[in-house]
């Protein structure tokens, strides 16, 4: 999920990636395995939190050399995995301009998926999933069926798009002939995923909302979705040696002042979470660099 807003319908049509750069899988050698992995959820502008988390990591020399991002989480990992500093992260999602992302229609207001692929170009160019300093793995679901599908080879803005294609908002994505969407509808947290790819500790970020939180006047159908989601991060909660799980309220949005307030929640959350983490690195033989 992207935006909290309802925009209804999806902006065009289908994108469709079926050339040798589209996304896919290619399993890692035994000397290619990973250490350190951080997975950022899906959670739309919620996801902002994790420029919070990442700015306590930098600091504090905890450096991840395998990021798994689902929808905003693969967002803000194409960022991370290209090693841009958490300040300019930050920057960039206090400049961000969150209506460019929302197109025009017959139906009306939509989400603009070319927008989000356009992002990924302007801020990390043309190099593949497997051309970033960090490896770097994104997640979708298939449509129908919210089968997980990880992608950590080919064409990065493809994936990132696919990923972050929320249903009811953003068109679904084509690729190789599989249509795919969010891939906070197959995990919200892919928590498996790092650890599936040999990762030695597994720090996880979920931006999702605290089931305590629902209010009384919340649609149903919410409620329904969020009882859902947490279900399926408590379900992989077992994989991680770290959940970081930022408190931030039940209602999202796109201002200035949301974004500020995630990003510092995700900053408290990830400063209580570091004798975890200091913990389960020195469990694992590793240390942080500072």
């Amino acid at each position: 999920m992207l935006l909290a807003v309802s925009l209804g319908g999806c902006a065009g049509g289908i994108a469709d990636f079926s050339g040798p750069d589209a996304p896919g899988f290619v399993a890692y050698t035994a000397t290619q395995r990973p250490r350190i992995a951080l997975v950022l959820g899906a959670g739309g502008p919620r996801g902002f939190a994790h420029v919070g988390v990442l700015k306590v990591l930098e600091a504090n020399g905890i450096d991840a050399d395998l990021v798994v991002g689902a929808s905003i989480g693969a967002m803000i990992g194409t960022l991370y995995a290209d090693r841009t500093p958490a300040s300019e992260i930050e920057q960039i999602a206090i400049d961000l301009d969150p209506k460019r992302f929302i197109g025009v229609s017959s139906s009306g207001l939509t989400g603009n998926g070319a927008a989000i692929e356009s992002f990924i170009i302007e801020r990390v160019g043309g190099k593949p999933l497997q051309g970033f300093p960090r490896k770097f793995a994104v997640t979708a679901a298939t449509l129908g069926d919210n089968a997980l599908t990880v992608f950590n080879h080919g064409n990065t803005a493809a994936a990132v798009r696919a990923s972050a294609a929320t249903p009811g908002q953003f068109a679904p994505v084509r690729i190789r002939g599989v249509e795919y969407h969010d891939g906070d509808e197959a995990q919200p947290v892919p928590i498996k995923v790092a650890r599936d790819l040999g990762a030695q500790v597994v720090i996880a970020v979920d931006v999702s909302a605290y089931v305590r939180a629902i209010p009384p006047q919340a649609p149903p159908e919410w409620a329904v979705r969020d009882r859902a989601r947490a279900a399926k991060v408590a379900a992989q909660e077992g994989y991680a040696d770290v959940l970081i799980h930022p408190d931030l309220g039940y209602y999202a949005g796109i201002k200035e002042e949301y974004r500020r307030m995630a990003i510092q929640r995700g900053e408290s959350a990830a400063l209580a979470a570091l004798p975890k983490i200091r913990e389960a690195l020195a469990k694992a033989g590793l240390s942080a660099g500072k």
